[in-house]
């Protein structure tokens, strides 16, 4: 949702990929000249650049799909199952969200310097459109499977550790009660971006310095002015700067809808490690909301722990709008992934192989391992890398306790049409 920021990431370790390798120079051939050397010193050593590798390598998936839990392609959820209508009209639009984003200069920019030559502008539509159409005429999973299975190349992320290993969260909207004017109760805001921001000598300020290590930093604060919406939680505010945008019940009994406008330049920090790492909480098993919990029960740590994310979000009102993915188009849920943008396919097709949490009996939640048909239309500062997907799960509180308990490493697939 224009996700410069981490969402629901606990994770430690992000692998870091240079995005480009060199290209080989076309130069005449010519004889080189001889290096002098003295009798008594061995030949100066001529330095060689390492390779890197593409972010995504085409493979080769098999014929047999009578397992079907471990069949790359058997999405049930469009049909519907377990007694759930599915999802197919969300998938459609979904991919004619990717479709209207490859028009644009910015999808056209994008691609004219993606790292794996074969995989182009032209190809991504070529393929979003062919899918559309087998999603269309296809009666089940099987034969959408069978379908693609046949007709399209399916290309791997590498991985965090070069063999397709992908560390999955998610990520949702909240749904919050705010306030247009500050009161006694409703007194921690979010702030417009500044009309100058785009000047703003850096380093940027810090947010302990526009926000005060309490949250309450006020009319001394740089930001007076600026204020938006007036929530009465401090975590509250703070958990809409990590996912980004928010939908807005009004005190006046009006609602709304906010979303990201810019931010403050400085790297995700993750609230939940620095909390492990002090020893306050155990990092096995630490999920959002047993860290949301530590906070209800010990609401003074807030002014301790916050401020050590020290970049900024500043928002903008977006009257009702959906969340809205770094591609600048709205990002659908549980067919829309974040991933970083310098090294994979924006609003390509995709395919997700992993455990996600499911509603059960008596309120909890199970895991079922499922394949899902996704389009990479979002981003965020935390999601570093070809080994990280965060997973859009929708809007609201149970799409918030999903997206709370979503972990794992699983796998990450594009799929582009056979040349």
């Amino acid at each position: 949702m224009r996700k410069t920021l981490a969402l629901l990431s606990l994770s430690l370790g992000i692998a870091l990929v240079n995005p480009l390798w060199s290209a080989v120079a076309q130069v005449p051939n010519l004889l080189p000249l001889p290096l002098p050397t003295a009798p008594d010193l061995p030949p100066i050593p001529i330095p060689i650049a390492p390779e890197l590798a593409p972010p995504l390598k085409p493979i080769t998936i098999g014929s047999d799909c009578t397992l079907r839990p471990t069949c790359l392609g058997w999405d049930e959820q469009i049909w519907g199952q377990r007694g759930k209508t599915g999802d197919r009209k969300a998938l459609l639009a979904s991919i004619d969200n990717s479709l209207l984003y490859l028009t644009k200069g910015d999808a056209i920019a994008a691609y004219q310097n993606y790292p794996v030559r074969e995989i182009t502008l032209d190809r991504v539509r070529r393929s979003l459109l062919r899918f559309r159409q087998l999603v269309v005429s296809s009666k089940s999973a099987a034969q959408l499977q069978a379908a693609v299975s046949r007709e399209f190349v399916f290309y791997q992320s590498v991985g965090n550790d070069g063999k397709g290993t992908v560390k999955f969260t998610a990520y949702y909207e909240p749904v919050y009660t705010a306030s247009r004017v500050k009161t006694a109760i409703y007194k921690y805001p979010l702030y417009r971006l500044p009309p100058d921001f785009s000047q703003w000598p850096k380093p940027h300020p810090k947010r302990i310095d526009l926000e005060g290590k309490d949250g309450l930093k006020g009319n001394k604060s740089k930001l007076r002015g600026l204020e938006l919406l007036w929530f009465r939680d401090r975590l509250d505010a703070y958990m809409v700067h990590i996912q980004g945008s928010a939908q807005i019940k009004l005190t006046n009994g009006k609602t709304t809808s906010i979303g990201y406008a810019g931010g403050t330049d400085y790297p995700w920090t993750s609230i939940g490690k620095e909390l492990a790492k002090d020893g306050k909480l155990p990092l096995n098993g630490l999920t959002m909301p047993r860290l949301i919990s530590y906070f209800r029960q010990k609401p003074q740590e807030l002014n301790n722990y916050l401020p050590r994310w020290e970049r900024f979000i500043f928002f903008q009102e977006t009257s009702g709008r959906g969340a809205t993915g770094s591609i600048h188009v709205p990002v659908t849920a549980e067919r829309s992934i974040a991933t970083d943008k310098s090294l994979m396919p924006p609003g390509a097709l995709a395919l997700i192989y992993n455990s996600f949490p499911y509603p059960a009996s008596g309120g909890k939640l199970e895991r079922r391992t499922v394949s899902r048909f996704v389009l990479d239309q979002d981003t965020g500062s935390a999601i570093k890398g070809p080994g990280r997907v965060d997973y859009f799960m929708g809007s609201g509180k149970l799409a918030g306790d999903r997206a709370g308990v979503t972990g794992g490493n699983g796998s990450l697939y594009y799929l582009l049409l056979k040349e």
